[in-house]
């Protein structure tokens, strides 16, 4: 987990067995409502894999890019428009963003 004042950078939040070595969502989702509750936004930036956004109160934004490889201007310019808006309603608004291992993308 790597965190700033408003951009938390943190691997996939996973269920089941996954949850042994990866956030396991239902804790990501207990932390994120107490320290952010209603002012955060998480970004799924993993094309191979999803889960189901009501952990997270239906403010998730998918953006598919593959692991590995460099996403598509059309994608960057996607993210980074909707994180400036989220950013821009509320100064105590966060943004939560993960790719598979939190690391690569």
């Amino acid at each position: 987990l790597f965190s700033t004042d408003r951009i938390i950078a943190m691997s996939f939040p996973s269920s089941g067995k996954q949850s042994f070595y990866r956030n396991p969502i239902k804790e990501v989702a207990r932390f994120l409502d107490t320290k952010h509750p209603d002012h955060y936004k998480v970004y799924n930036l993993c094309s191979e894999k999803g889960y189901d956004p009501k952990y997270f109160h239906y403010r998730v934004e998918r953006i598919f890019i593959d692991d590995h490889n460099v996403p598509a201007l059309q994608d960057m310019l996607k993210f980074t428009a909707s994180v400036r808006e989220w950013m821009s309603q509320d100064e105590k608004n966060v943004i939560a963003i993960h790719c598979k291992g939190g690391k690569g993308r």
